[in-house]
């Protein structure tokens, strides 16, 4: 489906929607030429794998260590 205006697409929106849930894509012109389409969201769902970025993250000796001041700012220090 194409719609020729944004304002037609704002005042339509809702039923736009519905039409894009069935499957179908929206093309919202504006002067005349194709600026935005719509389409059904899918969402790319991958199992998390544990692991998987072993050997590419490293963490730094020091990274548990507070910088003085902030230290001294939350009483760590005493």
């Amino acid at each position: 489906m194409v719609v020729n205006t944004i304002t037609e697409a704002k005042a339509h929106l809702s039923a736009l929607i519905a039409r894009v849930e069935r499957g179908e894509e929206v093309v919202i012109k504006r002067g005349g030429r194709p600026v935005a389409v719509l389409h059904r969201y899918t969402e790319d769902i991958r199992p998390l794998e544990p692991g998987a970025l072993c050997g590419r993250i490293t963490v730094a000796e020091d990274f548990d260590d507070l910088p003085p001041d902030i230290s001294a700012a939350f009483g760590a220090d005493r």
